[in-house]
């Protein structure tokens, strides 16, 4: 069974959207798109290739004109008039909230750690103005979006390829023909020092009844967070700070971070660019059954 990466892509959708646009954003249906029903004339179609393990998987990213002009508008801040074609500028503000999807889709996945998607990267191919009646891509899906109440539509073609990792959205089963070698049988018993329980997932460390009661708190989304440094202060030295303040932090500059997660750490790291945002690269973290006692589950 291949990994499905449909919720992933839906929330990194609706929360790279909130964080560029400052709108509140929700998806509120997703389903197989009818390019004869579509009104609009015209949209932003862009390319972005996804690689990962052996697979190399072509998406087209199609915004059409009512979407894309309120993009680039609240991107702006909301400042002057609303478009009402489609220009240079507007096609660069999509392009930019694309990259930006895909790159903190492709950070998310990486932090899965999911067998069979491995390294998952992404790279903008290019953009051109379409008609929306001449899309050609065979699966596409329309994501109706919600931007602080006013529905936007989105629409996203997939190749082949891709299908079997997004069941959720496609409907179609998550399997693929290919065996990865991770997951092939081990004619090892499972209690061998060669077989050692952090590498086998959560369902290998349970039983099999509380592994799949598990799986449905999977969804369920956790803070994370990330410490640079603790210190400690009265009460009346806080009440004297002033712009400008510089306040020392007991972490050295050569320490790691702090990872956690519902304020309980379960890990350690380094700070990292990654699409032009701050991020967290994994150094040190125990395996799934300590995380999950440190979480108290």
């Amino acid at each position: 069974m291949a990994s499905d990466l449909s919720s992933f892509l839906k929330d990194e959708l609706a929360n790279t959207l909130e964080q560029l646009l400052s709108k509140s954003v929700s998806i509120d249906s997703v389903s197989e798109l009818d390019v004869n029903s579509l009104d609009d004339s015209q949209c932003i179609d862009v390319s972005v290739k996804f690689d990962f393990s052996n697979i190399s998987s072509s998406w087209n990213f199609f915004v059409p004109t009512v979407t894309a002009t309120k993009f680039e508008y609240f991107m702006l801040g909301g400042m002057g008039d609303l478009k009402e074609h489609i220009d240079d500028e507007i096609t660069d503000a999509v392009n930019e909230i694309i990259s930006n999807i895909c790159g903190s889709l492709c950070t998310t996945v990486n932090a899965q750690s999911f067998p069979d998607v491995s390294s998952i990267k992404s790279e903008l191919q290019g953009s051109s103005i379409k008609d929306c009646k001449e899309l050609v891509i065979e699966k596409k899906f329309f994501f109706d979006l919600s931007l602080d109440g006013e529905k936007l539509p989105v629409y996203i073609g997939f190749d082949e390829l891709i299908i079997p990792y997004l069941s959720q959205i496609t409907g179609i089963e998550n399997s693929v023909t290919e065996v990865t070698p991770s997951l092939a049988p081990s004619s090892q018993p499972s209690n061998s020092p060669s077989n050692p329980p952090s590498d086998l997932g959560i369902s290998s460390l349970l039983s099999e009844d509380a592994a799949q009661n598990l799986q449905l708190l999977f969804d369920i989304k956790l803070r994370l967070s990330v410490r640079l440094g603790t210190k400690n202060f009265l009460l009346k030295d806080i009440l004297r700070w002033d712009l400008g303040e510089i306040i020392e932090l007991e972490q050295m500059v050569n320490e790691p971070l702090e990872i956690l997660v519902n304020g309980v750490k379960i890990g350690e790291g380094e700070a990292v660019i990654v699409e032009g945002k701050f991020g967290l690269k994994v150094k040190n973290i125990g395996n799934s059954l300590s995380r999950l006692s440190q979480l108290g589950l």
